[in-house]
C-alpha cells in the first residue's frame, strides 16, 4: 500500500472533545465536531451529541462506527423498556444498558461515552462510561483525546449549584480550550441543556469561539494571512 494512503483508509475516529455537567436544574451537554481519518479531517461538522430518549442523550468519543452501533442497540432496547413499562426510561436505565454494552464487548469496541439527561425521579444525572464498561456517576464528566487538558480546569472552574447560563459557558469555554491545544478536536461547539421543560440544543460557530493563546484569528483563506504579515524581507 502506498503510505501515503494509509491516513484515507484508517478508521474514522472522533479524536473528540465530550463534555457533561450538572447544575442546579438539569444538565448541559457538549462537544465539539470534528472527525478525523488518521490524519485527515473526515468531517468537520459531525453530531457527536446523540439522542436515546427523549430525556436521556449519549456523548460519544472514540472510534465512530463503534459508537454509533452501540447507540443504535441502546435505543432499541430503551424503546422496548418504554412500551413494556409504559413510561420514559430513567437515566440511571440508559446508563446501566450503554455500560452493559460496552462492557460484554470490551475486546471488540473502542469508544468511551457519557450519558446525561433528566428524569423525575432524580433530576439531572451525569454518567461517565469510559473504556471497558465502567460506570460512574459524576457531577461533571469530560472524554475524548481533548479531557487531557481540561482536568485541572474543571478541579478550578466547577462548582455546584450553578445555573443553567453558567453551566452552558463552562462547558463551551471548556470545549473551546480543548479544540486550541488538541488536534483532535476543531470545529464547531455543540450544547444540548437538558431539564424539566424539555431539551435545548445550542450551536456555536468556530469563528464565534473565544482565542487563547497563540491561536490566529480566523481567516477566509491564506491569502488574508499572508497579506496581513508584515511585508519586510527576513533577515537571517
Amino acid at each position: 500500500m502506498d503510505p501515503s494512503m494509509a491516513d484515507l483508509n484508517a478508521p474514522h475516529s472522533m479524536g473528540t472533545t465530550i463534555i457533561g455537567v450538572t447544575y442546579d436544574g438539569g444538565v448541559v451537554l457538549g462537544a465539539d465536531s470534528r472527525t478525523s481519518t488518521g490524519m485527515y479531517v473526515a468531517n468537520r461538522a459531525s453530531d457527536k451529541i446523540t439522542q436515546l430518549t427523549d430525556n436521556v442523550y449519549l456523548c460519544r468519543s472514540g472510534s465512530a462506527a463503534d459508537s454509533q452501533v452501540v447507540a443504535d442497540y441502546v435505543r432499541y432496547h430503551l424503546h422496548q423498556h418504554t412500551i413494556s413499562l409504559g413510561q420514559p426510561a430513567t437515566v440511571k436505565v440508559a446508563a446501566n444498558i450503554v455500560r452493559q454494552i460496552s462492557y460484554n464487548n470490551k475486546n471488540m469496541l473502542q469508544t468511551g461515552m457519557i450519558v446525561g439527561g433528566w428524569d423525575k425521579y432524580e433530576g439531572g444525572k451525569i454518567y461517565g462510561v469510559p473504556l471497558g464498561g465502567t460506570i460512574m456517576e459524576q457531577p461533571f464528566a469530560i472524554g475524548g483525546s481533548g479531557s487531557s487538558y481540561l482536568y485541572g480546569f474543571f478541579d478550578q472552574a466547577w462548582k455546584e449549584g450553578m445555573t443553567k447560563d453558567e453551566a452552558e459557558k463552562l462547558v463551551v469555554k471548556a470545549v473551546s480550550l480543548a479544540i486550541a491545544r488538541d488536534g483532535a478536536s476543531g470545529g464547531v461547539v455543540r450544547t444540548i441543556i437538558i431539564n424539566s421543560e424539555g431539551v435545548t440544543r445550542n450551536f456555536y460557530p468556530g469563528d464565534s469561539l473565544p482565542l487563547w493563546h497563540e491561536e490566529l484569528e480566523p481567516q477566509n483563506s491564506l491569502l488574508d494571512i499572508l497579506s496581513s504579515s508584515s511585508s519586510e524581507p527576513m533577515v537571517t
